[in-house]
Protein backbone atom coordinates (compact mmCIF):
# COMPACT_ATOMS: atom_id res chain seq x y z
CA UNK A 1 0.00 0.00 0.00
CA UNK A 2 1.64 3.58 -0.48
CA UNK A 3 1.64 6.01 1.85
CA UNK A 4 1.54 8.70 -0.79
CA UNK A 5 -1.70 9.75 -2.37
CA UNK A 6 -1.88 9.43 -6.48
CA UNK A 7 -3.04 12.71 -6.32
CA UNK A 8 -0.34 14.35 -4.15
CA UNK A 9 1.45 17.21 -5.02
CA UNK A 10 5.30 16.34 -5.52
CA UNK A 11 7.95 18.20 -6.21
CA UNK A 12 10.72 16.82 -8.06
CA UNK A 13 13.77 18.66 -7.70
CA UNK A 14 16.19 18.44 -10.66
CA UNK A 15 13.94 16.44 -12.96
CA UNK A 16 15.62 17.36 -15.90
CA UNK A 17 18.90 15.07 -14.47
CA UNK A 18 19.80 12.01 -14.43
CA UNK A 19 18.06 10.74 -10.98
CA UNK A 20 15.59 13.53 -11.51
CA UNK A 21 13.90 12.33 -15.31
CA UNK A 22 13.97 8.28 -13.71
CA UNK A 23 12.18 9.49 -10.53
CA UNK A 24 9.37 11.41 -12.99
CA UNK A 25 9.14 8.68 -15.26
CA UNK A 26 8.18 6.42 -12.15
CA UNK A 27 5.87 8.04 -10.74
CA UNK A 28 3.87 8.73 -13.55
CA UNK A 29 4.21 5.21 -14.69
CA UNK A 30 2.81 4.84 -10.66
CA UNK A 31 -0.06 6.78 -11.61
CA UNK A 32 1.12 9.84 -9.76
CA UNK A 33 0.22 12.77 -12.42
CA UNK A 34 0.26 16.31 -9.59
CA UNK A 35 3.72 16.65 -10.49
CA UNK A 36 5.64 20.12 -9.67
CA UNK A 37 8.49 20.38 -12.15
CA UNK A 38 10.85 23.38 -12.71
CA UNK A 39 13.54 24.31 -15.16
CA UNK A 40 16.40 26.32 -13.91
CA UNK A 41 15.66 28.57 -15.83
CA UNK A 42 11.84 28.76 -14.39
CA UNK A 43 13.38 28.53 -10.20
CA UNK A 44 16.84 29.07 -9.61
CA UNK A 45 17.59 26.37 -6.76
CA UNK A 46 20.54 28.62 -6.32
CA UNK A 47 18.47 31.58 -5.36
CA UNK A 48 17.41 31.77 -1.72
CA UNK A 49 14.14 33.66 -2.40
CA UNK A 50 12.80 32.01 -5.20
CA UNK A 51 12.97 28.66 -3.65
CA UNK A 52 11.05 30.35 -0.88
CA UNK A 53 8.55 32.01 -2.87
CA UNK A 54 7.72 28.45 -4.85
CA UNK A 55 7.28 26.86 -1.78
CA UNK A 56 5.36 29.40 -0.10
CA UNK A 57 3.41 29.48 -2.90
CA UNK A 58 2.83 25.95 -4.57
CA UNK A 59 2.94 23.77 -0.74
CA UNK A 60 4.38 20.53 -2.21
CA UNK A 61 3.22 17.91 -0.04
CA UNK A 62 6.25 15.46 -0.73
CA UNK A 63 9.66 16.35 -2.13
CA UNK A 64 12.22 14.43 -4.40
CA UNK A 65 15.26 16.31 -3.60
CA UNK A 66 17.53 15.17 -6.65
CA UNK A 67 18.90 18.23 -7.84
CA UNK A 68 22.48 18.40 -7.74
CA UNK A 69 25.79 19.16 -9.47
CA UNK A 70 27.15 15.94 -10.55
CA UNK A 71 30.44 14.59 -12.39
CA UNK A 72 33.54 12.42 -12.56
CA UNK A 73 37.18 12.87 -11.09
CA UNK A 74 38.26 14.87 -13.53
CA UNK A 75 35.10 17.35 -13.15
CA UNK A 76 35.64 17.03 -9.64
CA UNK A 77 39.28 17.97 -9.34
CA UNK A 78 38.99 20.54 -11.71
CA UNK A 79 35.86 22.44 -10.20
CA UNK A 80 36.04 21.66 -6.16
CA UNK A 81 34.61 25.03 -5.19
CA UNK A 82 31.61 24.76 -7.41
CA UNK A 83 31.01 21.07 -6.75
CA UNK A 84 30.91 22.54 -2.98
CA UNK A 85 29.22 25.54 -3.12
CA UNK A 86 26.22 25.05 -5.54
CA UNK A 87 25.54 21.49 -3.98
CA UNK A 88 25.17 22.98 -0.31
CA UNK A 89 23.05 25.88 -1.49
CA UNK A 90 20.63 23.58 -3.49
CA UNK A 91 20.23 21.78 -0.48
CA UNK A 92 19.98 24.24 2.24
CA UNK A 93 17.56 25.68 0.12
CA UNK A 94 15.66 23.44 -0.78
CA UNK A 95 15.41 21.50 2.69
CA UNK A 96 14.67 24.83 4.75
CA UNK A 97 11.79 25.83 2.37
CA UNK A 98 10.10 22.29 2.71
CA UNK A 99 10.48 22.61 6.26
CA UNK A 100 8.90 26.18 6.67
CA UNK A 101 6.18 25.07 3.86
CA UNK A 102 5.36 21.76 6.31
CA UNK A 103 6.34 19.44 3.64
CA UNK A 104 5.15 16.19 4.69
CA UNK A 105 7.93 14.13 3.64
CA UNK A 106 11.32 14.51 1.44
CA UNK A 107 13.72 12.56 0.25
CA UNK A 108 17.23 13.31 -0.42
CA UNK A 109 19.79 11.43 -2.98
CA UNK A 110 22.80 11.66 -1.61
CA UNK A 111 25.77 9.63 -2.86
CA UNK A 112 28.11 6.40 -1.72
CA UNK A 113 31.01 8.96 -1.99
CA UNK A 114 30.12 10.12 1.71
CA UNK A 115 32.13 7.01 3.02
CA UNK A 116 35.55 7.28 4.10
CA UNK A 117 37.93 6.20 1.23
CA UNK A 118 39.18 2.94 3.26
CA UNK A 119 35.84 1.71 5.08
CA UNK A 120 35.28 -1.46 5.78
CA UNK A 121 33.75 -3.30 2.59
CA UNK A 122 30.78 -3.69 2.21
CA UNK A 123 30.20 0.11 3.98
CA UNK A 124 27.20 -0.12 6.08
CA UNK A 125 25.37 3.28 6.73
CA UNK A 126 27.38 3.42 10.22
CA UNK A 127 30.35 3.61 8.77
CA UNK A 128 29.53 7.36 7.90
CA UNK A 129 32.48 9.99 9.22
CA UNK A 130 34.58 7.13 10.93
CA UNK A 131 37.08 8.52 8.56
CA UNK A 132 38.56 10.40 5.80
CA UNK A 133 37.04 10.72 2.21
CA UNK A 134 38.66 10.37 -1.06
CA UNK A 135 40.70 13.07 -2.18
CA UNK A 136 39.23 13.17 -6.09
CA UNK A 137 35.91 13.83 -4.94
CA UNK A 138 35.26 15.42 -1.36
CA UNK A 139 34.62 18.77 -1.97
CA UNK A 140 31.23 16.94 -3.10
CA UNK A 141 30.66 13.81 -0.59
CA UNK A 142 31.21 17.05 1.82
CA UNK A 143 28.28 18.74 0.30
CA UNK A 144 26.01 15.53 0.32
CA UNK A 145 27.03 14.75 4.08
CA UNK A 146 25.89 18.10 5.23
CA UNK A 147 22.27 17.71 3.19
CA UNK A 148 22.00 14.39 5.08
CA UNK A 149 22.77 15.94 8.42
CA UNK A 150 20.34 18.73 7.74
CA UNK A 151 17.65 16.61 7.19
CA UNK A 152 18.48 14.59 10.56
CA UNK A 153 18.97 17.85 12.21
CA UNK A 154 15.87 19.32 10.95
CA UNK A 155 13.78 15.69 12.27
CA UNK A 156 15.15 16.20 15.34
CA UNK A 157 14.65 19.75 16.40
CA UNK A 158 11.45 20.43 14.40
CA UNK A 159 9.95 16.60 13.97
CA UNK A 160 10.05 16.62 10.59
CA UNK A 161 9.81 13.41 8.07
CA UNK A 162 13.33 14.37 5.76
CA UNK A 163 15.05 10.81 5.15
CA UNK A 164 17.44 9.76 2.27
CA UNK A 165 18.87 7.73 0.15
CA UNK A 166 22.69 6.59 -0.92
CA UNK A 167 22.65 5.34 -4.32
CA UNK A 168 25.88 3.75 -5.76
CA UNK A 169 26.95 4.38 -9.16
CA UNK A 170 23.81 5.83 -11.26
CA UNK A 171 23.88 4.87 -15.06
CA UNK A 172 21.36 4.55 -17.57
CA UNK A 173 19.26 5.95 -20.39
CA UNK A 174 19.92 9.60 -20.24
CA UNK A 175 22.77 9.86 -18.79
CA UNK A 176 25.81 12.38 -19.24
CA UNK A 177 28.06 11.07 -21.95
CA UNK A 178 30.80 13.80 -21.80
CA UNK A 179 34.30 13.09 -23.02
CA UNK A 180 36.22 14.64 -20.09
CA UNK A 181 32.86 15.41 -17.55
CA UNK A 182 31.09 12.32 -17.20
CA UNK A 183 31.53 9.16 -14.80
CA UNK A 184 32.95 6.02 -16.07
CA UNK A 185 30.13 3.91 -17.22
CA UNK A 186 28.86 6.64 -19.96
CA UNK A 187 32.30 7.69 -20.74
CA UNK A 188 33.28 4.04 -21.80
CA UNK A 189 30.40 3.94 -23.75
CA UNK A 190 31.28 7.07 -26.02
CA UNK A 191 34.75 6.02 -25.87
CA UNK A 192 34.36 3.17 -27.56
CA UNK A 193 31.84 3.46 -29.92
CA UNK A 194 33.87 6.61 -31.63
CA UNK A 195 36.58 3.84 -31.35
CA UNK A 196 34.90 1.15 -33.36
CA UNK A 197 33.42 3.35 -36.06
CA UNK A 198 36.92 5.26 -36.42
CA UNK A 199 38.59 1.92 -36.69
CA UNK A 200 40.91 3.07 -33.91
CA UNK A 201 43.80 0.16 -32.92
CA UNK A 202 43.24 0.71 -28.74
CA UNK A 203 41.28 2.49 -26.48
CA UNK A 204 42.76 4.27 -23.46
CA UNK A 205 41.30 3.53 -20.16
CA UNK A 206 41.71 6.17 -16.83
CA UNK A 207 43.44 4.11 -14.18
CA UNK A 208 45.24 0.92 -13.33
CA UNK A 209 41.74 -1.18 -14.19
CA UNK A 210 42.18 -2.53 -10.64
CA UNK A 211 39.42 -0.58 -8.43
CA UNK A 212 36.45 -1.96 -7.75
CA UNK A 213 33.01 -0.47 -8.52
CA UNK A 214 29.12 -1.41 -7.82
CA UNK A 215 26.35 0.28 -10.67
CA UNK A 216 23.09 0.75 -10.38
CA UNK A 217 20.77 0.79 -13.34
CA UNK A 218 18.65 4.32 -13.38
CA UNK A 219 15.11 2.75 -13.07
CA UNK A 220 16.10 0.77 -10.25
CA UNK A 221 16.87 4.15 -8.38
CA UNK A 222 13.80 5.52 -9.23
CA UNK A 223 11.94 2.53 -8.15
CA UNK A 224 13.78 2.07 -4.62
CA UNK A 225 13.59 5.59 -3.79
CA UNK A 226 9.65 5.37 -4.09
CA UNK A 227 9.40 2.51 -2.35
CA UNK A 228 11.66 4.43 0.73
CA UNK A 229 9.06 7.31 0.07
CA UNK A 230 6.04 4.93 0.54
CA UNK A 231 6.65 3.48 3.67
CA UNK A 232 4.47 3.73 6.49
CA UNK A 233 4.77 5.75 9.12
CA UNK A 234 5.68 2.88 12.12
CA UNK A 235 8.82 1.02 9.73
CA UNK A 236 10.22 4.48 8.73
CA UNK A 237 9.34 5.59 12.35
CA UNK A 238 11.57 2.84 13.46
CA UNK A 239 14.35 2.55 10.98
CA UNK A 240 14.91 5.63 9.79
CA UNK A 241 13.56 8.72 11.73
CA UNK A 242 15.42 7.32 15.26
CA UNK A 243 18.57 9.29 15.83
CA UNK A 244 21.40 8.33 16.91
CA UNK A 245 20.49 6.04 13.74
CA UNK A 246 21.28 7.02 10.85
CA UNK A 247 18.09 8.78 8.55
CA UNK A 248 19.48 7.01 5.14
CA UNK A 249 19.45 3.93 3.65
CA UNK A 250 21.87 2.62 1.28
CA UNK A 251 20.70 1.33 -2.31
CA UNK A 252 23.12 -0.80 -4.61
CA UNK A 253 23.05 -3.68 -6.62
CA UNK A 254 25.08 -5.29 -3.88
CA UNK A 255 27.51 -6.43 -7.03
CA UNK A 256 30.95 -5.26 -7.80
CA UNK A 257 33.29 -5.29 -10.97
CA UNK A 258 36.67 -3.74 -11.75
CA UNK A 259 37.22 -1.14 -13.87
CA UNK A 260 39.35 -3.59 -16.03
CA UNK A 261 35.79 -5.88 -16.02
CA UNK A 262 33.43 -2.49 -16.68
CA UNK A 263 35.69 -1.74 -19.53
CA UNK A 264 35.25 -5.11 -21.04
CA UNK A 265 31.68 -5.53 -21.07
CA UNK A 266 30.96 -2.29 -22.27
CA UNK A 267 33.48 -3.08 -25.11
CA UNK A 268 31.47 -6.42 -25.50
CA UNK A 269 28.62 -4.93 -25.88
CA UNK A 270 29.49 -1.76 -28.09
CA UNK A 271 31.04 -4.24 -30.35
CA UNK A 272 34.66 -2.67 -30.45
CA UNK A 273 37.41 -5.35 -31.49
CA UNK A 274 40.05 -3.21 -30.19
CA UNK A 275 42.90 -3.75 -27.68
CA UNK A 276 42.07 -2.50 -24.42
CA UNK A 277 45.30 0.01 -22.65
CA UNK A 278 45.27 1.30 -19.30
CA UNK A 279 46.89 4.52 -18.14
CA UNK A 280 48.35 3.99 -14.76
CA UNK A 281 49.27 7.00 -14.53
CA UNK A 282 45.79 8.48 -14.27
CA UNK A 283 44.16 8.45 -10.59
CA UNK A 284 42.42 5.72 -9.56
CA UNK A 285 40.21 7.06 -7.37
CA UNK A 286 39.31 5.18 -4.00
CA UNK A 287 40.44 1.03 -4.17
CA UNK A 288 36.93 -0.10 -3.40
CA UNK A 289 33.60 1.11 -3.34
CA UNK A 290 30.25 -1.59 -2.12
CA UNK A 291 27.57 -0.62 0.03
CA UNK A 292 26.06 -2.72 2.02
CA UNK A 293 22.58 -3.10 1.15
CA UNK A 294 21.19 -5.28 3.91
CA UNK A 295 19.54 -2.75 5.54
CA UNK A 296 16.98 -2.05 2.28
CA UNK A 297 16.62 -5.66 1.66
CA UNK A 298 15.04 -6.14 4.71
CA UNK A 299 12.51 -3.63 3.93
CA UNK A 300 11.57 -5.10 1.47
CA UNK A 301 13.65 -4.06 -1.89
CA UNK A 302 16.65 -4.81 -4.35
CA UNK A 303 17.97 -4.15 -7.53
CA UNK A 304 17.07 -7.08 -10.01
CA UNK A 305 18.72 -5.37 -13.49
CA UNK A 306 21.79 -6.88 -14.13
CA UNK A 307 25.34 -5.00 -15.17
CA UNK A 308 25.00 -6.56 -18.80
CA UNK A 309 21.55 -5.81 -19.57
CA UNK A 310 22.08 -2.33 -18.26
CA UNK A 311 24.61 -1.32 -19.97
CA UNK A 312 23.02 -3.13 -23.33
CA UNK A 313 19.69 -0.68 -22.15
CA UNK A 314 22.57 2.56 -22.11
CA UNK A 315 23.90 1.68 -25.46
CA UNK A 316 20.66 1.39 -27.13
CA UNK A 317 19.33 4.68 -26.19
CA UNK A 318 23.04 6.29 -26.83
CA UNK A 319 22.58 4.99 -30.56
CA UNK A 320 19.27 6.63 -31.13
CA UNK A 321 20.25 9.73 -28.76
CA UNK A 322 23.63 9.84 -30.31
CA UNK A 323 23.77 13.16 -32.52
CA UNK A 324 22.29 14.92 -28.99
CA UNK A 325 24.47 13.65 -26.57
CA UNK A 326 27.79 14.26 -28.93
CA UNK A 327 29.52 17.23 -26.85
Amino acid sequence: MNFMEKSAKIFVAGHGGLAGSAIVARLRAEGYDNLLLRTRAELDLLDQGAVRAFFAAERPEYVFLAAAKVGGIHANNTYPAEFLYENLTIQANVIHSAYLAGVRRLLFLGSSCIYPRLAPQPMQETDLLTGELEPTNEPYAIAKIAGLKMCEAYNRQYGTCFVAVMPTNLYGPGDNFHPENSHVLPALIRRFHEARLAGAPEVIVWGSGRPLREFLYIDEMADGSLFVMNLDESTLAEHLLRYPRPCFVNLGSGVEVSIRQLAETVREVVGYGGRLTFDASKPDGAPRKLLDVSAMKALGWEAKVSLRQGVEETYAWFLKNVDRVRG
